[in-house]
């Protein structure tokens, strides 16, 4: 089997409802859509989100199909890990972080779409699963809402079944983040996880600080506190907080975990999909953390299940309200069926 063609298409348009964290509001609906042919009739495909900047999709869509795509016309679109290797050599002139990354993990998911799609099952049994359905909370606490928004929405998430939810924190004073904190536990009860995010609004005095508050108030972690690259900061802040920090969504590749697991300064590991590099990198990542055992959690959800089936250190997918047609099963997603990549 030879991969014959790659194909682009993009969307991107105003979000009807923007939402915001400490330090961005996310205000576009943009998608890549790659799709990959072959000789043999078989074909895979994958789609990028993009929540910010009209032009991104577009971008991505030009990187794809004028610089990824004739560097694997030809190949065989079984052998994923060479495709990718070649990929980003191709890119390491120009910086393979970045939109690059965004490209070769679209290529990377439509790879193995194709593959599960040719073999007739779903990936994650391709990944060899260690379980068959994945715990799961609501990501639903966006600083847009008041406090009365953020009530209702936390409790839809708790009545459609999830585990516990997540909320931002950092857009305003530490005492605006304890009102909000204290609305929802009242609201999900005691023993429901709950989760803050600061989306790497902080410095570290001021991580440290609000850290410290957040384990009195009995938060299951405290995710992005520092900004990404600040592998120092998080090891300092892990060493003086008991809440895990938890981190990974604005890394990319591999090597950009390593020293941050191996020094202890992440307590749960979140890669995202599109940046990490797709799901041989996610997988791989998960894997090196299970060996520090350091827990795993996706950022995001979709095609993520399939890499979180196959962890032996996965706690969480994430996802935001469930869509119609879709149940938890004891606060579970159940692993999808279909052939291939699907996430439903």
């Amino acid at each position: 089997m030879k991969i014959t063609a790659v194909t682009v298409e993009f969307t991107s348009e105003a979000k009807a409802h923007p939402v915001r964290d400490a330090i961005q509001l996310l205000d576009r609906d943009g998608v890549t859509h790659v799709r990959i042919d072959t000789d043999e009739g078989v074909s895979g495909a994958s789609t990028t989100y993009f929540g910010r900047v009209e032009s991104s999709p577009a971008v991505l869509a030009k990187i794809v199909e004028e610089q990824l795509a004739p560097a694997i016309i030809g190949a065989d679109p079984t052998v994923i890990r060479g495709i990718r290797r070649r990929l980003q050599t191709l890119t390491d002139y120009q910086g393979t972080a970045g939109l690059s990354s965004y490209g070769i993990s679209a290529i990377d998911q439509a790879l193995w779409d194709l593959l599960g799609k040719s073999l007739g099952v779903p990936v994650w049994k391709l990944l060899g699963a260690q379980q068959t359905a994945i715990p799961a909370y609501a990501m639903v606490g966006w600083l847009e809402l008041d406090v009365a928004g953020l009530e209702r929405v936390c409790a839809n998430a708790m009545e459609q079944g999830f585990h516990g939810v997540k909320m931002k924190v950092g857009g305003g004073p530490l005492t605006e983040d304890v009102q909000r904190i204290k609305a929802v536990r009242a609201v999900i009860g005691p023993d429901a996880p709950l989760m803050v995010d600061a989306n790497q609004a902080f410095g570290y005095a001021e991580a440290l600080r609000r850290g410290r508050v957040y384990e009195e108030l009995d938060c299951r972690w405290f995710e992005e506190p520092l900004p990404a690259g600040d592998t120092d900061g998080h090891v300092r802040l892990a060493e003086k907080l008991d809440i895990p920090i938890a981190t990974g969504e604005n890394r990319y590749g591999q090597a950009a975990f390593r020293e941050l697991i191996a020094r202890g300064g992440v307590g749960v590991v979140q890669p995202d999909l599109r940046r990490a590099g797709g799901l041989t990198d996610c997988l791989e990542i998960g894997l090196m953390a299970a060996g520090f055992g350091v827990p795993y959690a996706s950022h995001g959800g979709g095609a993520h299940i399939h890499v979180l089936a196959a962890l032996p250190n996965t706690i969480y997918l994430e996802s935001g309200l469930l869509p119609d047609g879709v149940e938890l099963v004891d606060g579970c997603y159940p692993l999808p069926t279909e052939p291939g990549l699907s996430s439903r």
